[in-house]
């Protein structure tokens, strides 16, 4: 297999570990619901209340959007102004979406992983835990999301300015 071929299996794997991510926590978001619903019946139907139950909503919504973040790039999913977007050519939009990735997202994403190293680091080795009586006892893997956000969308970075790379190279568009 040439070096090409192997890029091209590597992105592929990588695309698909992205999707993987996000389409198994999107299920996530039908726990959210159910379980916000308990919430509501159980503290104004019952007066019952549990922090845990709380903070575990709190967790799968944090888990949501971290993880999901880089499949909604890959699905092209996130906001943007599309005044100007709409109307240009494929290599104009390709041209953009380089500039965007490497000016803004990758820099955005190195910068995250640095200041959120030590966080992170700091919260494991004290295996941090709720603050609250009765609160979950894994703070620490809550923080640790704050690293796979930028690890995550680094992947999907890398493989979007390729593409946005090879259709500026092409004589295609």
């Amino acid at each position: 297999m040439s070096s090409h071929g192997q890029a091209e299996g590597s992105f592929q794997a990588v695309q698909r570990f992205v999707a993987l991510c996000g389409k198994t926590v999107a299920w996530l978001t039908l726990l959210m619901v159910l379980l916000t619903f308990t919430i509501v019946i159980l503290r104004y139907g019952f007066s019952l209340g549990w922090i845990w139950l709380q903070e575990t909503l709190t967790y799968l919504h944090v888990t949501v959007f971290t993880v999901a973040a880089a499949w909604t790039l890959q699905l092209d999913g996130h906001v943007r102004v599309d005044i100007f977007y709409a109307s240009m050519t494929v290599r104009k939009r390709a041209l953009v979406d380089l500039a965007g990735t490497l000016i803004f997202l990758v820099p955005f994403c190195i910068f995250l992983l640095v200041i959120a190293w030590p966080y992170t680091a700091s919260s494991w080795r004290l295996l941090e835990s709720s603050r609250e009586a009765g609160g979950l006892p894994l703070v620490f893997l809550l923080k640790s999301l704050v690293l796979v956000l930028p690890a995550l969308l680094l992947a999907q970075a890398s493989i979007n300015a390729v593409n946005a790379w090879q259709v500026l190279r092409s004589d295609d568009t």
